[in-house]
């Protein structure tokens, strides 16, 4: 391992892309956290998922289980959310503590919805490049592997440059709970950013108070 070596940042995607991309839009008054899901995802409904809202999302208090069926080859970003908008909640919204995939993808496409851009496209122009970020990203390129720590080993080859979460893997690379990779100095700067309230380096990514009620 070398100090430029990238990483697959499995969850750490929530925190690091979906969730600052949510709360730059909420901090633009263009998503409210405590509006229901529905009103950005339409066919989000049925069983009660009407009262689930953006803020339950984040908080992993949706009454959704941890994550959708990865056993069939389905394929797409489009058919997950088909199938998270098909999903039973097991609790009543705000009940139970459930960490969930689901939430956190079903949050990447309000971000795609709202902001009509493509996640990955988000938030680089919104959060990486502003921060100098310049390893951080989903869908690595291909001159980049060869610094890229693989993951695990399948069926004699090792996944390297490929997202490990099967149901990012089966959405194509690009899904609101994992598939970004990272640098350990990349992850530093956008964590210096948040310790310093949303401010790195005179570039403002959050207002402070925004910083607060992610906090």
């Amino acid at each position: 391992m070398t100090e430029d070596t990238i990483f697959d940042a499995a969850s750490l995607t929530k925190v690091c892309a979906t969730t600052p991309a949510i709360m730059l839009l909420v901090e633009r008054g263009e998503v409210k956290l405590d509006t229901p899901v529905q009103s950005y995802i339409a066919e989000f409904t049925g069983g009660g998922k009407e009262k689930v809202t953006v803020r339950q999302l984040l908080t992993h208090t949706s009454g959704l289980r941890p994550d959708i069926e990865i056993r069939t080859d389905w394929r797409g970003q489009q058919t997950a959310i088909q199938k998270a908008c098909e999903e039973k909640l097991q609790t009543p919204p705000g009940t139970a503590l459930r960490y969930s995939d689901i939430n956190f993808f079903l949050l990447g496409e309000i971000v795609q919805r709202v902001s009509k851009t493509p996640l990955e496209e988000f938030c680089a122009r919104e959060i990486y490049r502003p921060l100098k970020m310049v390893d951080t990203g989903f869908l690595p390129p291909a001159d980049k592997l060869p610094r890229i720590a693989p993951t695990e080993v399948v069926d004699g080859k090792p996944y390297r440059g490929v997202v490990h979460d099967p149901t990012a893997r089966h959405m194509g690379g690009v899904a609101g709970h994992a598939g970004l990779f990272v640098t350990a100095a990349d992850l530093a700067r956008y964590a210096r950013m948040l310790s310093n309230l949303g401010e790195l380096e005179g570039v403002r990514i959050f207002k402070p108070e925004t910083v607060q009620l992610m906090t």
